[in-house]
This record gives structure tokens, sequence and C-alpha cells, in this order.
């Protein structure tokens, strides 16, 4: 099997699809990409890193972009290989990894081919391990072995965003809040003391609590504070002596991690605390040249990104970043994974638009 970069982009997403390539699994289709682009993008560098495929201009331009996309999907549930329903402007294609983000890869792919002299030097990154634990996340490694490969001006990931811009995106913390009791006998029960009744109070303050709406860059961020679980008990006779309560904060990207966590503590003061998982957020940085000049060519307008993206990681490297590919992203990661051809079509060009 061989990958047309030159071809229609949907047709070359229906290829990416039926190229199994579940987390932990993309070696044949990182082959397939390194094959195509050597053979059909002869202008470009392209180098292996591990199941990552790396290309990149080298014309001098003064300024560099960054596309960068995942090659692995979140594993098959009944959705492959793909098939396409109705026609023209009504043209789905269905399966695993159209929306998140094989559409997204093959609008990369298709413009690294047929743009052999952009306007702006370019460098692409299709890389592993985006849907599992970050540690696994090919970007790290690649930022630890080939820093200079993610450098640029301008970084866009091309993450499901129905097709409009989303810059920035929330940072995301998670913390564990424990109160602790003594044990007895519920026959008994005031001869003990209740950890799981102890966490009314926390339960109250989250209810009454009044997120933030922030504005950046004339994006508008919404903050979140919100239980995702609750654990504790020992049996069904006895008073529980500990209790957890599990506390998600999506926090705006004008918050640190530091100030997010502050917040949080002065949230739930007086109570015990542990962060157990913090991933910082990112400023859309839509004032940055690049920026403002894919933003024109999309149309002027842009949109906040609420969840948290690889966007994050450039941000951290010094670059605006943003999110920008085809696709609904509530269909992300469902069975019914779907995505409108037409949506392909039009990131392409608004990318071509502004690269060429």
């Amino acid at each position: 099997m061989s990958l047309d970069l030159r071809a229609d982009p949907v047709d070359l997403t229906a290829a990416l699809v039926d190229v199994f390539s579940v987390s932990g699994s993309e070696a044949a289709l990182a082959t397939l990409v390194r094959e195509a682009l050597e053979k059909q993008a002869p202008h470009l560098e392209v180098i292996r890193n591990g199941d990552a495929v790396l290309a990149r201009t080298n014309l001098g331009r003064p300024a560099r972009v960054v596309l960068a996309g995942h090659l692995d999907t979140v594993p098959e549930n009944g959705n492959l290989p793909s098939r396409r329903e109705g026609t023209g402007a009504d043209e789905v294609l269905h399966g695993l990894g159209t929306v998140d983000m094989k559409s997204g890869d093959a609008v990369f792919l298709h413009l690294a081919a047929t743009l052999s002299s952009p306007r702006h030097d370019i460098t692409f990154v299709f890389y592993d391990n985006e849907e599992v634990e970050a540690v696994k996340n090919g970007l790290g490694r690649i930022e630890r072995e080939l820093p200079e490969w993610l450098a640029g001006d301008l970084a866009i990931v091309g993450e499901p965003s129905n097709g409009v811009i989303e810059a920035g995106c929330q940072g995301t913390m998670r913390v564990e809040l424990r109160t602790t009791g003594r044990r007895a006998h519920t026959a008994r029960a005031w001869m003990g003391e209740n950890a799981i009744h102890a966490l009314a109070e926390p339960m109250r303050r989250l209810a009454e609590y009044a997120p933030r709406v922030v504005d950046i860059d004339g994006l508008t961020y919404r903050e979140g504070l919100q239980a995702t679980k609750i654990g504790g008990g020992v049996a069904g006779n006895v008073v529980p002596d500990s209790a957890v309560l599990t506390v998600n904060f999506r926090f705006a990207p004008d918050r640190t991690p530091e100030t997010a966590e502050r917040h949080v503590r002065e949230v739930f003061d007086g109570y015990e605390l542990s962060v157990v998982d913090m991933s910082p957020g990112a400023l859309p940085g839509l004032s940055a040249p690049a920026a403002a000049e894919l933003v024109a060519a999309a149309g002027g307008h842009a949109a906040a990104k609420l969840g948290w993206t690889d966007v994050a990681r450039f941000a951290a490297l010094g670059m605006p970043a943003v999110n920008f590919g085809p696709g609904n992203p509530t269909l992300a990661h469902t069975k019914q994974e779907n995505v409108h051809t037409a949506e392909i079509r039009q990131v392409t060009e608004v990318l071509r638009k502004f690269l060429s």
C-alpha cells in the first residue's frame, strides 16, 4: 500500500483511516507517511523519530510555521474501515479517526506535497501516542531529542475544531480533597465520626462556586470547578473514617499552574488537598503577526479553546499556537465518528491561502 499525497484530501483521509494505528501501533502508518513524503515531496527534509515522522522546508523564510498532528487513534469500536454517505456538500466520511484526527493529518500531508515554495518555512510533525498518558506522547520525546524541530513562530495543531480557529487552550488541574473521621458501628454511630458526612461542606462550596468568565485577545474563556468522583466507605454497617473528593479545575490561560493551585486551595481552605494532575493552559497569542495572518485567511474569526490540547506544549516553548482542523470534536472517540468532506476541503484551502 502507498499514500497519494497529491490526491483529494478527502480520499487521502479515507486512506489514512483504513490504516490501523491505535496508540502504540502507529509503526505501519508512520512508515507509509515517511515513504510518501520522501517520494512525493522531495523539497522537504524528512526524518523519523520512533513512530513519528518529521519534515520541513529550509528556504530561509523570515518566519516558520509548525503544523502538527498525531497519527494514533483510540481503540476501534466497530468503525473500521471507512465509508461514505451522501453526495456533494452533504457527503460525510465515517470511520475511526475521521475526526480525531486523520482528516487534519490528510490536510497537512496534502499541503506538504503540493506547496513546494511557501511564503513561510514549514515544519510538519506527525507524531505518536497522543491518545494515551502524557509521558508517552511523541511530542515530549521529540522535544527532548530533537527540540529544534519544534521551533517556529506559530504552531497549528490539526485537532478537530469544526473548521474554526480555536486559539490557545484552558489549563486543567485535578485535586483530591481528603477527610478523616473515626470508625464505629452504625448502631453506635455517636461513638464515631463520619468522614463522608464531612464532605458536605466542600460540596456546598462547589455548589455555590461562581466560575470566572475571562476575555483574552477578544476570546471568551469559561472556567469550571467540578466534583468528578467521590470515594469512601468500609462496610454497610461501619461509620467510615476516610473519604476523598476528586475535583477538576479548568482554568483560563491567564492563570499559571501556581495561581490556579492557589485559587483552589483558597476555595477549600481548611481541608487537606493534594494535586494529582496538572497541565498548564496556552494563551491565544493572536497578536503575533503569523497568527493574525492565519485568522485573516480564515475569514477573521477565532474562538477560544475550552479543552486542553497539545497547543499548550508549543505555548510552553514560547510560541503562539492554535487548533485548526476539520470535524466536530464532540464526535471524537465515539463509534459514530464522522466528518463532512466539505470541511476537509475548506480547511485545506484556508491553510493553502495562508501559506502560499
